[in-house]
């Protein structure tokens, strides 16, 4: 198990990384999600021995690997990582055999095994045939491989990876994500992945720590993380929705927006009629006509409609002002101008945090 405790880093004065405590399972895959400057790129490169912390302690299955109080610190070499970079860092002077075998020579491992490690490693990866190919004649997806290979050869018992896929195109990220996942439970290896992309971290994690401003706002699997977010943060960051302004009605467990009524997952914690922010996610509501829709509905005017592919994004209006997103099928689609009425198919959480609502 990985143990990160009350980690901290300065740059140039500024605190990046603010006590900073985690802990990370063997066998899984945890990921560090936020956006560019919330630290978690920093916090990658402490636990890869490249950047030394301010305070704190880091252990790896018992093994310390810095104590600030100790003034002890393990250097990379000697941790038994793997690392990748989010530009693969593939030497393009060397072949693909040259550039994967360049950690095991510098552990001055014999011939043969170089030999064998390396090519049972390419055949892992799916780059057996490419040994002796320069690095330079590979594509952005061959050279991702070579980089993990290079990071998996000595067996490495964490793997490190900074936005991995950040550099390919659409349908290869999806490929190698799904490549990855198999080889995490086919090694069972422990990962930790740096990563902006929610459909990254949604498709590859156990579990997800939402970082902003060099602290942690929220740990737990994707489905947690999207359905139940713990900060108005991680409500506003993850997936996407809508923040309507409400007020309680006489019932904890009832919002109002003008005379429409909401029923909510859970009660809130506050007086009657007290302010409140309702977060929907466009995915637990449909829209019906305003005529045939239940009493009591908000309704609003469909404002336009955007084509995504497997579905439509409806923007509607409401009366208020207040705008409103929801998904729909070709069948389902509302025309622009359409009063439409808003039945939530999933009841959403309110709260007195603004953002921090779910659907």
């Amino acid at each position: 198990m990985l143990e990160i405790r009350s980690v901290t880093k300065s740059f140039a004065g500024v605190q990046v990384l603010k006590n900073l405590s985690l802990d990370i399972q063997r066998g899984e895959i945890f990921t560090l999600l936020g956006a560019s400057g919330c630290g978690k790129t920093t916090l990658l490169r402490i636990l890869a021995g490249l950047e030394r912390p301010d305070q704190g302690l880091l252990t790896f299955n018992g093994q310390t690997w810095v104590d600030s109080d100790a003034n002890l610190y393990v250097p990379p070499q000697k941790r038994g990582l793997g690392l990748v970079f989010q530009s693969y860092a593939v030497w393009p002077h060397l072949s693909v055999f040259d550039n994967v075998a360049y950690p095991l020579r510098n552990l001055k491992c014999s011939k043969t095994e170089i030999h064998d490690k390396v090519m049972a490693t390419l055949e892992v990866v799916g780059l057996d045939g490419y040994a002796k190919r320069a690095a330079h004649q590979l594509s952005g997806g061959q050279q991702q491989r070579v980089a993990m290979a290079r990071a998996l050869v000595n067996d490495p018992a964490l793997l490190l990876l900074d936005e991995p896929f950040s550099n390919l195109d659409v349908s290869l990220r999806k490929q190698l994500r799904d490549e990855l996942k198999a080889l995490q439970e086919r090694l069972r290896l422990t990962v930790v992945l740096v990563t902006h992309d929610q459909e990254d971290a949604f498709a590859l994690s156990d579990r997800i720590a939402v970082m902003r401003d060099g602290r942690v706002e929220q740990i737990g699997s994707s489905e947690e993380i999207h359905d139940n977010p713990a900060t108005p943060f991680v409500q506003s960051f993850v997936g996407r929705g809508s923040l309507l302004a409400a007020r309680l009605g006489a019932f904890a467990d009832e919002a109002r927006i003008g005379e429409a009524r909401i029923a909510l997952a859970q009660p809130v914690e506050l007086p009657a009629h007290s302010p409140v922010g309702v977060w929907v996610r466009p995915h637990t509501l449909a829209l019906v006509d305003a005529a045939q829709g239940p009493a009591g509905a908000l309704v609003g005017q469909v404002s336009h409609s955007i084509f995504a592919g497997d579905r439509y994004e409806t923007h509607v209006r409401l009366s208020d002002d207040q705008s409103l997103l929801a998904y729909q099928t070709r069948e389902q689609l509302s025309a622009p101008g359409a009063r439409v009425s808003i039945v939530f198919t999933t009841s959403p959480y309110a709260s007195a945090l603004a953002p921090q609502v779910q659907s």
